[in-house]
């Protein structure tokens, strides 16, 4: 498993790592050899998955930060190189939601989505590809952006989490572009909805059981559909591909 997925050895960190879909490749990366360290605000939750995978034989570390806190993520890489080296492999999956229609949402709201998803994502982003590059190992560097099926779609209640998912897949293309010579890969992939903490209860909620109803094959999709693209791209194997959208969403825009 571990040369299949080309993870083995890789320093990967993992933003939004404390629960949901980071938590969740945390857990599988792991187990393909990878050493993760997880980025979140909330300290006591990464500790214990770091626990946790460690009981289960992998190798993590947890290092709370903010993402939309530029200090506090050089801190954070400086924390991984100190103790495995050179970041080369990096989720950029830290994500939040206010939801609310355009003329109800407050500015405070709109501008928290827009610091975490995406001066977040170009924080993390930007430091993992100028590290790679001092390194010398940028050749070898994977860079994974978290967007969402959102960013093409134009459900109501979602002006600012979809806004902000729109900016993070074009923030993929046009890193990709800048560095496709002398930088890390980087690909932006865009699931389809599932259950998670993001999305709280609401799949349960009346209005939520209608969107489900009205999907394709009527139902949410598991994050473990994510494994396969997630742990490629991360890996050795994924070389050729770089500025790449995939859209993984069980036929959910169909």
């Amino acid at each position: 498993m571990h040369q299949e997925r080309g993870l083995a050895g890789r320093t990967m960190m993992i933003t939004g790592g404390s629960s949901g879909l980071g938590a969740h490749v945390a857990r599988v990366a792991a187990k393909c050899g990878a050493r993760v360290a997880l980025v979140a605000r909330r300290e006591a939750a990464l500790h214990e998955l770091v626990a946790q995978i460690g009981e289960a034989g992998g190798e993590a570390m947890a290092v709370p930060g903010d993402v939309a806190d530029e200090e506090q993520m050089l801190g954070a890489f400086d924390q991984i190189e100190a103790r495995w080296g050179t970041v080369n492999a990096v989720l950029v999956n830290a994500g939040i939601n206010r939801s609310g229609r355009a003329l109800d949402l407050a500015m405070a709201d709109f501008d928290a989505v827009f610091a975490t998803n995406v001066r977040g994502a170009f924080i993390t982003a930007r430091e993992a590809a100028r590290r790679m590059v001092a390194a010398g190992c940028a050749p070898e560097g994977r860079i994974v952006l978290i967007s969402s099926i959102t960013a093409q779609t134009q459900d109501n209640g979602l002006v600012a989490y979809s806004a902000a998912k729109a900016a993070v897949s074009h923030l993929g293309r046009l890193l990709a572009k800048e560095w496709v010579r002398t930088g890390p890969n980087v690909n932006v992939v865009s699931p389809g909805y599932f259950e998670s903490e993001l999305a709280g209860d609401w799949f349960e909620t009346e209005a939520g059981q209608r969107k489900v109803a009205a999907m394709p094959r009527r139902r949410l999709m598991d994050e473990a559909a994510l494994d396969a693209t997630l742990l490629h791209l991360l890996g050795d194997a994924s070389a050729p591909i770089t500025g790449a959208d995939i859209r993984i969403d069980d036929g959910q825009t169909l």
